[in-house]
């Protein structure tokens, strides 16, 4: 066992030494679309979705409340929860049917669209963005070819779990058909 898996209670498998042989997971057009989508999530949520130009003053509707909820709080929330899921039962988790993919589509909407039906909230859907964001810009430094909502958990505990991605895993699966089709030319 490594040091890091019994440091976290963990048994040793290949998942959780998925940094020590790294190699991309996802190739370039997923890397670009996780590029483009991050970085725009993650000017949404720091400009709290607006930006104004008033009378030559630029104006935002920045909430240093959805900056913290985005980088530390939900990060940490998902990190605690993997880490004491992984204490009781060490093997990967995988939830990447349709309903994993439609719990984790629904739990991005109810953060996201708080303006709309709890506007004293609305900081939350800032916070979503953000952290939405900065995991699709982990996810394409790292070339990791999860959801993005694991992958800073996934990265800190060195492990490879899997929820559905509905936006991304399209792209991913069409990119290696290409490559896949490509390579057999």
């Amino acid at each position: 066992m490594n040091p890091q898996a019994r440091k976290a209670g963990m048994a040793q498998t290949r998942i959780n030494s998925i940094d020590q042989g790294h190699r991309r997971e996802i190739g370039s057009i997923g890397t670009i679309a996780r590029v483009v989508l991050g970085l725009g999530l993650l000017a949404y949520g720091v400009s709290g979705g607006k930006i104004v130009v008033s009378h030559g003053q630029l104006q935002s509707g920045f909430e240093p409340l959805g900056l913290i909820l985005g980088l530390i709080a939900f990060p940490a929330v998902l990190l605690i929860g993997q880490w004491l899921r992984v204490r009781r039962n060490p093997t990967r988790f995988e939830a990447t049917g349709a309903v994993g993919t439609a719990i984790n589509m629904a739990v991005f909407f109810a953060l996201f669209l708080t303006p709309w039906y709890a506007p004293r909230l609305s900081f939350t859907s800032d916070a979503a963005s953000i952290f939405y964001g900065a995991s699709m810009l982990l996810t394409a430094l790292r070339g990791y070819g999860g959801c993005e909502v694991l992958a800073i958990s996934n990265w800190v505990l060195r492990r490879d779990d899997q929820v559905g991605c509905f936006v991304l895993g399209p792209v991913d699966y069409a990119e290696r058909r290409l490559t896949q089709s490509q390579a057999q030319r």
